[in-house]
């Protein structure tokens, strides 16, 4: 994720400091972008779903599984929507560094908000419709999924490989 050392060792790239902390931030912004409009929808459709007539099939247990299942969406926009207002109140201070480095953090803390929303909003789709035994398997399985694409899988990859020629 931007605001972390780029993927090449920085001997690699011929650019200045500023150079490093525009790229960072542009890339992130990018990643930002792709997120966002997902994030969104999924909150939208959250909030949506007690007016449906539908909704009243949940027991106590799925309405809690809601209920931490939205608040995790509204944390995960809240979060990945931050660095847009960071930008506008510190547009023009010179403040790059602490803003790469907060939007960094807002949008890795976003993404695993995001994680814990689309696992419930998984697991109560699975409950409706299959029951509870499928729900918490397919909630499992979600779950499982997310951890190892979004936090096993690049921690792996950010320790690096012998045989990158980026780390020799």
């Amino acid at each position: 994720m931007a605001g972390e050392e780029p993927d090449e060792s920085p001997r690699l790239r011929d650019e200045t400091e500023s150079e490093r902390l525009d790229r960072n931030w542009a890339s992130l912004l990018q990643e930002l972008r792709v997120v966002q409009t997902g994030v969104a929808l999924l909150t939208g459709f959250l909030l949506t779903l007690p007016f449906q007539q539908r909704f009243d099939i949940l027991d106590d247990t799925m309405v809690t599984v809601y209920m931490v299942t939205v608040s995790a969406a509204v944390l995960s926009t809240a979060l990945l929507v931050a660095p847009v207002p960071m930008h506008r109140l510190l547009f023009r201070r010179h403040r790059l560094v602490s803003l790469v480095t907060a939007a960094h953090r807002c949008a890795y803390t976003g993404v695993l908000f995001l994680a814990v929303a689309l696992t419930g909003m998984t697991t109560i789709i699975f409950d409706a419709v299959s029951g509870r035994t499928a729900a918490l398997i397919a909630g499992g399985c979600a779950l499982a999924v997310f951890a190892a694409l979004w936090l096993i899988l690049p921690m792996a990859m950010r320790d690096g490989n012998s045989n990158d020629p980026a780390q020799r």
